[in-house]
């Protein structure tokens, strides 16, 4: 791709056109971008001393700062290191109509990394491209741009800098190796631009030995690509798509459920508290190990999600855990990819977060209900399994709870709600309706189970037909998967 890069033959399509002209009808395609709700995400990485500023400085000149924000990712932050690889970079994705600028991006790291591994390549590459894949599916404009420049353009910028007394803070580290090992840096940044060229976000590879020109192809590119992206996005919503739904149930988990196990209360007595003390334990040691834990709890209404979370929780240290509840996504929310906001909530290193209720709503409630087109639930199987994965890459212990009881044993748990003062709050018109649905939600939560169950983050059905039996096997499983976990990490 820059291997063998002909720098002489760079044309330039918008070369005869001002900036100024340029970036006015960015402007004014992106206002129509934020009319049909599109968001787009710019990412510009290159050499050192390319002129990255530059090119980002000329892009955004006419636009409406409102609408558009630069975010710079060089090294991570203290906080950002505790946190997935691909933490920090959710968080700064455009919302929907907006336009994000990414001053170097996700690969910036495996760019900057000449030493890195085959194998943990391979690796970032694929939770790269698993983001990519999930932004363009959800309507997003992802253009990507390598600004590129000679060896000896490079070193004669870096001279200039060097002898400039105010401008000498630009140069880094990574400048004066890039000097030292042109090419060294050359056949490393032509091997991952060539493993990360995927066909829904391509690289643009712009010569920046001009950069009055380079800035040009920029801003002429976006435009066009966000001219494509409104169109991709009309197109579905005008029926130029018709997505077929191939996947048909076969197995049925749940049916295999045995709802008849029990435990007798002086049993459950005898082995709470020591289990309790015993996951106390493996917390304390995923904390002093950097292991992060990622526990989802879902389940049918009133099937014991929050008892068993608080057995489990009962003697953990609370400074070292956080019980999320998820409810239907707020207004700002919306505007966003729908994984975004549990990125938020994921836990630094040592640390465990409780998800009660998850990212699973999508293709169980959002599916039933309609809040999401079975295009969108459907592919989310595959996004949920990508961002697992990504998870458990980042070291992390990933757990999955499916409490498990029958129409009949709710419907019992339902009427005792709303006769006891206690636990009358729990009981909304929102579980009756669901309850009229038994039958489509069990369907959807079947096939869930069977498309999402991976060897990086189990499901564990618990029957829960009796509670004492449910919270003892959560604690169980807990401290089982812990220990394995802290014995596979030394």
């Amino acid at each position: 791709m820059i291997g063998n890069y002909d720098f002489s033959g760079f044309e330039n399509p918008y070369e005869n056109f001002r900036t100024s002209e340029l970036g006015e009808g960015l402007a004014r395609t992106l206002r129509l971008a934020r009319h049909h709700q599109v968001p787009v995400l710019v990412i510009v990485e290159g050499w050192e001393s390319s002129g990255k500023g530059h090119v980002i400085n000329e892009l955004i000149r006419e636009l409406d700062p409102r609408a558009c924000k630069v975010s710079v990712f060089e090294n991570p932050t203290d906080e950002e290191r505790e946190r997935p690889f691909l933490w920090r970079f959710w968080r700064r994705i455009p919302r929907k109509g907006h336009m994000a600028v990414f001053d170097r991006s996700f690969y910036f790291q495996v760019m900057h990394d000449l030493e890195k591994s085959r194998k943990s390549l391979e690796r970032d590459i694929g939770d790269i491209s698993s983001i990519e894949r999930e932004l363009y599916d959800d309507d997003m404009v992802v253009v990507k741009f390598f600004l590129h420049q000679k060896e000896k353009t490079q070193k004669k910028r870096i001279e200039e800098l060097r002898k400039d007394p105010d401008r000498l803070f630009l140069l880094s580290e990574r400048d004066e190796a890039q000097y030292d090992d042109y090419q060294g840096y050359l056949e490393h940044f032509d091997r991952i631009l060539k493993q990360s060229d995927f066909p829904f976000s391509p690289w643009h590879v712009v010569s920046t030995e001009d950069q009055k020109s380079a800035a040009k192809m920029v801003i002429g590119l976006v435009e066009e690509k966000v001219r494509e992206g409104i169109d991709r996005k009309l197109g579905k919503a005008n029926g130029g798509r018709h997505p077929v739904r191939e996947y048909v149930l076969g197995d049925r988990p749940l049916d295999r459920v045995d709802l008849g196990l029990s435990l007798e209360e002086s049993d459950y007595e005898k082995e709470l508290k020591k289990l309790q003390l015993e996951a106390r334990k493996v917390a304390y040691r995923m904390y002093t190990k950097g292991i992060p834990g990622i526990l989802v709890f879902e389940g049918m209404d009133a099937a014991g999600k929050g008892g068993a979370i608080a057995r489990l929780t009962r003697w953990m240290d609370p400074r070292g855990y956080e019980v999320v509840s998820t409810a239907a996504p707020d207004g700002t929310e919306r505007q966003y990819h729908y994984l975004w906001r549990f990125y938020r909530d994921f836990p630094g290193k040592g640390r465990i977060a409780i998800f009660d209720r998850s990212w699973y709503g999508r293709v169980m409630v959002e599916r039933i209900e309609g809040f999401a087109a079975m295009e969108e639930w459907d592919r989310a199987y595959g996004e949920i399994n990508d961002m697992e994965r990504h998870l458990a890459n980042a070291g992390a212990l990933v757990l999955k709870f499916f409490l498990y009881i029958d129409k009949d044993e709710q419907l019992r748990r339902f009427e005792d709600r709303t006769r006891e003062p206690d636990k009358v709050h729990k009981i909304t018109d929102e579980d009756w309706r669901n309850r009229e649905k038994w039958d489509a939600y069990l369907d959807a939560m079947n096939e869930m189970l069977v498309r999402t169950d991976t060897s990086w983050a189990p499901w564990i059905i618990v029957e829960g037909q009796d509670k004492r039996h449910a919270r003892v096997k959560v604690l169980k499983e807990f401290i089982r998967q812990g220990e394995k976990m802290l014995e596979e990490k030394g």
